[in-house]
């Protein structure tokens, strides 16, 4: 006699083997991972409104929900210092109300290589204004901090005073293994958009992504070379307008570079991020190159890209140049 529950059984393991498939085909086979930070919230450029900045915040949170990222953004808070404050902070609420997380940047984004230790660490507790408070009514915290320019102190003692300070604050360092110099590109967009360049803006967009691909690339090879396997990497960029507009080209990039998209909490699961890093010194150097010094394993500097001559010139150019609509929490240039 026929048991109809028999074709319950099979009609439910069929739904299940589809539902596996369809995750195969959708998650390349063997992909690494890679957490999405973003720097300079709640926004990067010459953004003088909420108003812009809505703009731009709209269609980057967009984007990072449509490709399922869980991104997490570091606040400066001296951009909520503004005659629209109210409106400025809505724009960190909105990102929270994405799903995502914030993280301590410092309020004014200053360097720890120029900056006495005892000042710096106060500018890192200002930071928490406006931002601890906006997590506490969700039931969150800050627990991850951003380093301005990457800097972590000229030396030791200066570096054990202040991440000392992180850890009795709750704090853990949000270290930088990719990234793809993005903040170059992002001010020559900028440029372009508000000149009504839209031919001009949409070349510096192609060049961006096809840098993006190459040092995407050189990265996965350069950290299987220094560490024996492919690490889970943290990768950093800007909550510009150049990421709003290239987020779905950037999730392909990761796609095709079998690089899916994890949080900041995952990637530092992976057993790289407990490699020594005894790096004191006034540069900003991103944690492959501190882990390389500690492994001494050399990294193979000579093939890695290079953002292109007329975009780093540029971008000089530009931050040289005053925006008279600017007001007193002016973004902060990036070196």
């Amino acid at each position: 006699m026929f048991d109809s529950r028999f074709l319950g059984v099979r009609a439910r393991a069929a739904g299940l083997a589809l539902a596996s498939l369809v995750a195969a085909v959708a998650t390349p086979l063997h992909a690494k991972g890679v957490a999405i930070t973003f720097d300079d919230l709640p926004v990067y450029g010459r953004f003088w409104t909420a108003a812009e900045g809505r703009q731009v915040t709209d269609q980057l949170l967009a984007g990072l929900k449509r490709n399922h990222w869980k991104a997490i953004g570091f606040v400066n808070e001296i951009q909520l210092d503004a005659a629209d404050r109210p409106a400025r902070i809505a724009l960190l609420e909105a990102w929270l109300d994405a799903g995502m997380d914030l993280g301590n940047h410092t309020y004014s984004h200053p360097s720890l290589t120029k900056t006495p230790v005892e000042t710096y660490i106060a500018d890192v507790a200002r930071d928490e204004t406006v931002t601890a408070p906006l997590l506490a009514a969700r039931g969150r915290r800050e627990r991850w901090f951003r380093y301005p320019f990457l800097e972590t102190g000229t030396t030791q003692a200066v570096r054990m005073r202040f991440e000392g300070w992180l850890g009795a604050h709750g704090y853990r360092v949000a270290p930088v293994t990719m990234e793809n110099s993005d903040w170059q590109f992002a001010t020559l967009y900028d440029d372009a958009v508000a000149r009504g360049d839209t031919a001009g803006a949409a070349r510096i967009r192609q060049e961006y992504l096809v840098f993006t691909r190459k040092i995407v690339a050189w990265y996965k090879q350069v950290a299987i070379g220094l560490l024996g396997r492919e690490p889970s990497f943290v990768f950093l960029l800007h909550a510009s307008r150049l990421n709003a507009a290239s987020i779905d080209a950037l999730a392909a990039i990761f796609r095709e570079a079998k690089l899916r998209p994890i949080t900041l909490d995952a990637a530092m699961r992976d057993p790289a991020y407990r490699t020594a890093d005894h790096y004191v010194g006034a540069d900003g150097n991103e944690w492959l190159e501190r882990w390389s010094q500690t492994l001494h394993k050399r990294l193979p500097f000579e093939t890695m890209p290079s953002v292109p001559k007329a975009v780093v010139t540029g971008d000089a150019r530009l931050e040289a140049i005053p925006d008279p609509r600017a007001p007193t929490g002016v973004v902060p240039a990036h070196p």
